[in-house]
């Protein structure tokens, strides 16, 4: 997981823009200077609104840094909003966020200095009132990849948001990459330095791996602890607190479903890709999560990359055997591991705008068109978190037989 940097940070190409091809050969630099990327705009409904909090835990020193007496996290809350007129977007990464990621990410082939990441807009309008109607909504957490911040998580986010939800993106603070926060701080990730220390020693790594898992957790836990209280007036009253679901991408999965089997409080989780043990490579047996070795008595989903199915991920498989609840899990064809990122939507415009190889592009986010890719992760996720959160049909979506995305493999179905 933590050596799987490139895979991890390159879930920032997670979802591509419908109308953006990648190059089938380099053709040299079309221009210089760095690129300001955008995101394709959500699907949904309703526009969308924002706000950012900073969560303060005083009941724990922080796990990563001890020197600090408490455990400080920043979040964002998207929300379907009633108009977004005079709200400015929000960007996709604050300046010191986005000076930390420029010199850590690690896109194959992508050149270090290439884009302007503080530069990318979202689709969210600043502190613009939410739509009160159909209030209280449920409420949908998401948790990035290891390393990543959770701003790599945007096109999904907003996306659900559009369609009615309140979605609240959560930043692990020292695993993220880097976070801002309200004073201007930017604390920066510690997670290198600890693998680092670990390596190459396996019991250290795997210690480092359970204790990765086990803060996120508990970060998840405090956040539905303190979210009703924190939210701001506009908000209050907007979230059903008795409808909540969670998802995430790699270790953001990893953590939907371990929180989901720690606490009653998450009805339903999505995985989006990620192991369920601890372990450096998908494909190992062993040292499965309790999760994945009791298994979920409540609804999940899991999508996995090309290759990642029950037979390719001993940690599904283990879940899938051992849990009693409603469960899906599907595969995208030429999918890689960010393509459940907003990698999706970025790597393409970097390529074109730089004459990178196609091969370039592959090896970031895989073979499945982009369009394609965004459309069925979007419709799959909606479908999920609607059918149990608004208790709404799917048409047949989730039990595979709608057609609709060619792409989409469904697991075998073992119900309860």
């Amino acid at each position: 997981m933590l050596t799987r940097r490139a895979a991890l940070l390159s879930a920032v190409a997670a979802t591509l823009l419908p109308g953006i091809t990648a190059p089938t050969a380099s053709a040299g630099p079309r221009t210089t200077g760095p690129l300001k990327p955008v995101l394709p705009p959500p699907s949904g409904p309703y526009p969308v609104g924002t706000v950012s909090l900073r969560l303060v835990d005083r009941t724990r020193t922080d796990p990563w840094v001890p020197s600090r007496p408490y455990r400080e996290l920043m979040i964002s809350v998207r929300y379907p909003a009633r108009t977004v007129d005079g709200h400015p977007t929000a960007p996709q990464m604050l300046p010191g966020e986005a000076a930390a990621f420029a010199a850590l990410n690690s896109f194959t082939g992508v050149p270090a200095d290439a884009v302007d990441w503080s530069a990318t807009r979202t689709h969210a309008h600043e502190g613009a009132p939410i739509d009160r109607r159909e209030c209280p909504r449920p409420v949908i957490c998401y948790s990035p990849g290891a390393g990543d911040p959770r701003s790599l998580g945007t096109t999904l986010c907003d996306d659900l948001a559009s369609r009615g939800h309140v979605v609240v993106m959560l930043d692990h603070t020292y695993d993220a990459v880097a976070v801002q926060f309200p004073d201007g701080r930017v604390e920066k990730t510690v997670l290198p330095a600890e693998y680092a220390k670990a390596f190459p020693a396996e019991g250290r790594i795997t210690a480092l791996l359970r204790k990765t898992l086990a803060v996120r957790v508990a970060d998840t836990r405090f956040l539905l602890d303190a979210l009703p209280g924190a939210l701001p007036t506009e908000l209050r009253g907007a979230v059903d607190m008795d409808r909540v679901g969670m998802f995430g991408q790699s270790a953001g999965g990893f953590t939907a479903l371990q929180a989901t089997h720690d606490d009653p409080r998450i009805a339903a989780a999505a995985d989006l890709d990620g192991v369920l043990a601890h372990v450096q490579k998908d494909s190992t047996p062993g040292n499965l999560s309790t999760v994945a070795a009791d298994g979920l008595d409540r609804p999940f989903l899991l999508m996995g990359m090309d290759g990642n199915d029950l037979d390719g991920v001993p940690s599904w498989n283990a879940l899938w055997r051992h849990s009693r609840g409603w469960h899906r899990g599907l595969t995208l064809r030429g999918a890689e591991h960010a393509t459940y990122t907003d990698a999706e939507a970025l790597i393409p415009q970097i390529a074109h705008r730089f004459g990178l190889p196609r091969k370039t592009v592959v090896e970031n986010i895989g073979t499945i068109p982009p369009g394609h890719a965004i459309s069925a992760e979007r419709a799959c996720l909606a479908a999920f978190f609607d059918r149990w959160l608004r208790g709404r049909d799917d048409d047949g979506l989730l039990d595979g037989t709608s057609g609709r995305y060619p792409e989409m493999r469904m697991f075998p179905q073992r119900l309860a």
